[in-house]
């Protein structure tokens, strides 16, 4: 008997070829019970489809999927159509891995699951197997067979049925909502950001970006006892907001036409010093640049954003000031998003119900509209 892999299990074909499928009409209403999913394709278009509602088989759990985050990288990929050379949209997609939901049906031999359940769902899915030297030493994310939902080809959690391995859920605690627990993936992102960094107490520290993912370092950063922080962006309002959420923190507002070696200089002048750690969560070029002239010798400049594929870096004053660079892929789950560590529900600054993920998507994609998180909620 030939066993499916996970790329096999959850095929995009398997929807897209499905009788089933079909892209919705703007402004079209489908039944509640139908199950609906935002889409991207490689035209740049963003619409609503309709799918089939999936059954489990052995060892899956179907979900109602009650909360999903916005991604950078989901408005990345509709209005690029790529991360990379690897990550590519060739064809219809489904969006959304920033997801929480509540257990519906479980398959043969799921008895750690029961219909109700109220789970966050972990998007990236490896193969687990003994003989993947990534999956072996724990460094899972890495797993070169990784099904990760919403990254091309394979369709996202931005839909309001299902399926999941129930290996991957982590259960919500009751005090939590859905809200919260679709944000634990971002949280992810910046924890496993914080570890690899190195990041110990008193560390001054750079944010670049006061974004999502950059606030939510904040956050983290904070709790890791990093002082002083400071933290930068384009909007205003943005570090406004950074403001209120840690009120200790120094903002600096990058002004377009001024090089980063000048911006680092009015950096440092905030912090009283060259910082020891930047976490760069833009993936612009000339923002990478500002954090490697913001580092004291021996400094780490640790990169979360993602960018253009080809980056032009000082690398001299990297060089003779012995700055190190980091990068991070994928995220692990961590066990901190359900023991309510950190406050990460302030960033859930705009809420949209599934049938208007359309628009949420246009919000998402304006820094201009003021939105922090947008979320999609069913």
């Amino acid at each position: 008997m030939v066993v499916e892999g996970n790329a096999e299990i959850y095929s995009p074909l398997k929807v897209l070829k499905h009788p089933e499928f079909r892209i919705l009409n703007p402004g079209e209403k489908p039944p509640t019970t139908a199950n609906i999913a935002a889409f991207y394709n490689p035209a740049h278009e963003i619409h609503l489809v309709e799918k089939p509602r999936p059954k489990p088989g052995p060892g899956q759990v179907l979900l109602h999927v009650r909360a999903t985050g916005i991604c950078g990288s989901d408005v990345h990929f509709w209005q690029h159509g790529r991360i990379g050379d690897s990550m590519v949209v060739t064809d219809e997609c489904g969006s959304g891995h920033e997801s929480a939901g509540e257990v519906v049906e479980v398959g043969e031999g799921v008895t750690q699951w029961k219909a109700g359940d109220r789970v966050a769902i972990e998007a990236g899915v490896p193969c687990s197997q003994p003989a993947c030297d990534a999956c072996r030493t724990g460094r899972y994310n890495a797993c070169p067979d990784v099904v990760f939902f919403s990254t091309p080809p394979f369709h996202g959690t931005l839909t309001r049925w299902h399926l999941h391995p129930a290996q991957w859920l982590h259960r919500l605690p009751d005090n939590m909502s859905f809200e919260e627990g679709s944000l634990c993936e971002p949280l992810a992102v910046a924890l496993a950001g914080i570890e690899r960094a190195g990041l110990r107490l008193g560390d001054p520290v750079l944010i670049c970006g006061a974004g999502p993912i950059g606030l939510v370092t904040l956050l983290s950063a904070r709790a890791a006892g990093a002082e002083p922080i400071i933290i930068t962006d384009l909007f205003q309002s943005r570090l406004d907001f950074a403001k209120k959420l840690v009120p200790g923190v120094r903002t600096v507002l990058i002004t377009r036409g001024t090089s980063p070696k000048e911006q680092a200089v009015q950096i440092k002048e905030a912090a009283e010093g060259p910082l020891k750690v930047a976490m760069e969560c833009t993936g612009v070029e000339s923002s990478v640049h500002t954090a490697v002239y913001s580092m004291q010798f021996g400094g780490k400049v640790f990169i979360i954003g993602v960018g253009k594929n080809e980056q032009v870096f000082p690398f001299m004053h990297l060089s003779a000031n012995e700055i190190d660079v980091n990068f991070q892929y994928l995220p692990k789950g961590d066990p901190a998003c359900s023991r309510r560590l950190i406050n990460v529900k302030p960033l859930v600054t705009h809420r949209f119900a599934l049938e208007d993920a359309v628009s949420a998507f246009h919000v998402a994609a304006d820094p201009s509209q003021g939105a922090i998180k947008v979320q999609i909620q069913d």
